[in-house]
């Protein structure tokens, strides 16, 4: 099976999602809180989780790792069951520690000019990187070694110790996994995957790095819609949570 495996989404599965809490609604505070903490939860152990951004944003649900926590099975679990970009989104103070840039103020080309973004003011994509020692920097292996070495760059700058990562001679770019900067203040200026996930890390006390793939549907081409994405969480035993319940439990 190739990423979510279901009938084509109707209008009535649409209002489903409505009715059932889905999509932007937020279910009441009890099982909010336990959504919350069951997230957490895993997080802390290195576990995966789905988090839905905002019906009024993306509109989509990503499968998010703590970076550490990856290794080739969670990289082949988010390439077959997700289908979408696998990125690291790191802290802005560990991207500024390893003078990580935002990709559309370096590209010196007409196609980085502003754009107006649907979904938000601003793109978090920094630069491409694969770590040294992978051979072509797309496979399962060289992907999770890439991320791992990024949780251990993200770990060594929040301590307050980035000289001592050569970030530079770990890594080479372009590559294979895409970096996202989040905003400094995480979701109080933006809540986007990148910033939720980075909540959920700090929340957790892991290291501020969290890789996060959005779930993309097999039959429709776009993204999976919310009841589709939590019907999966619930069979693989992944905690499924709302944005907006991580925002309000966690900013």
């Amino acid at each position: 099976m190739t990423h979510t495996d279901h009938a084509t989404p109707t209008a009535e599965d649409a209002g489903d999602d409505a009715a059932t809490g889905d999509g932007d609604a937020t279910t009441n505070d009890e099982s909010a809180g336990g959504a919350v903490d069951a997230a957490i939860d895993a997080f802390a152990r290195g576990d995966p989780v789905c988090i839905h951004d905002a019906a009024d944003r993306e509109g989509e649900t990503d499968i998010v790792y703590p970076a550490s926590g990856v290794d080739a099975d969670a990289v082949r679990r988010m390439r077959n069951d997700a289908g979408g970009l696998v990125c690291v989104a790191l802290a802005d103070d560990v991207a500024a520690a390893y003078d990580l840039p935002f990709a559309q103020d370096v590209i010196d080309h007409d196609l980085a000019a502003d754009h107006d973004l649907q979904y938000d003011d601003r793109s978090s994509f920094s630069l491409t990187v694969n770590h040294v020692d992978t051979f072509t920097g797309i496979t399962d292996d060289d992907r999770a070694l890439t991320i791992t070495r990024l949780a251990d760059a993200a770990a060594d700058a929040r301590a307050g110790d980035a000289a001592a990562f050569d970030f530079a001679s770990e890594f080479r770019a372009p590559g294979h996994v895409h970096l996202l900067r989040a905003a400094p203040d995480l979701t109080a200026q933006r809540e986007g995957h990148t910033e939720l996930a980075l909540e959920l890390a700090d929340a957790a006390g892991v290291e501020p790095a969290a890789v996060v793939c959005e779930m993309l549907d097999d039959q429709t081409g776009g993204a999976t819609t919310p009841s589709d994405a939590r019907a999966y969480a619930d069979r693989e035993g992944i905690p499924y949570v709302e944005g907006s319940d991580l925002v309000a439990a966690l900013r």
